[in-house]
């Protein structure tokens, strides 16, 4: 069966539907109602959700050793890091911050098989600190390439964010730049690569989801 929200055919992510949908059929019943400014911040909301969860076709560039960004936003930390959690080697972590301005559809960087999946709650401090990493609520993805190579990416919540869809589950292949999940309302995501992986990014730089290119596999 395909899932539909990864093969999405609307405009917005279906997620946000309930956030889009509810507001503007409220903000029309105020308005006959004549509650006039009641109505246009429920109206006012209902617009802004659809701007938020605004899900655009992206086409990823050929090169299938390109790493591709998940989230569009704004690199804040390239690091070498001890990563423990699933890769259990030192890893180049790379965080991208995701503010409520930017599309919050995460996708693939790499084709290849998720292989583990591990859900961690936690706490909601803002996702630009270094301490979001490791105390917030995420969502930890690894994923094994084409020629054994392994990499990890962390969907985070952050300050705002309260909920973490992801769309794909363990032993599911995937396509680069395919849709695997979103965050509500301004986040993070990490990437952890490895060591010998050719950066193409640096910090500061701003990346599209699908479309950016984050580096190249050893």
């Amino acid at each position: 069966m395909v899932n539909s929200r990864i093969e999405n055919r609307l405009p917005v992510a279906r997620e946000g539907l309930a956030f889009i949908l509810t507001p503007l059929l409220v903000g029309g019943g105020l308005m006959f109602a004549g509650l006039t400014w009641l109505a246009l911040l429920s109206l006012a909301f209902g617009l802004f959700s659809t701007w938020f969860f605004r899900d655009p076709e992206r086409t990823p560039p050929p090169d299938e050793s390109a790493i591709l960004s998940p989230a569009d936003g704004t690199i804040i930390d390239i690091s070498e890091t001890e990563e423990n959690q699933s890769l259990g080697t030192k890893a180049l972590k790379i965080s991208i911050f995701m503010s409520i301005f930017n599309v919050h559809v995460n996708r693939a960087p790499l084709s290849g098989t998720i292989e583990e999946i591990k859900y961690f709650p936690g706490k909601f401090f803002s996702a630009n600190l270094d301490k979001a990493s490791r105390e917030n609520e995420h969502n930890f993805i690894v994923l094994r390439a084409s020629g054994e190579a392994r990499i990890a990416f962390v969907q985070i919540a952050g300050l705002v964010a309260r909920r973490i869809a992801c769309w794909i589950s363990p032993d599911e292949k995937v396509v680069r730049g395919q849709r695997i999940g979103l965050i509500r309302f301004g986040s993070r995501l990490d990437v952890y690569l490895p060591l010998a992986t050719k950066l193409k990014v640096k910090q500061k730089t701003k990346v599209q989801a699908g479309q950016s290119i984050l580096g190249y596999l050893p």
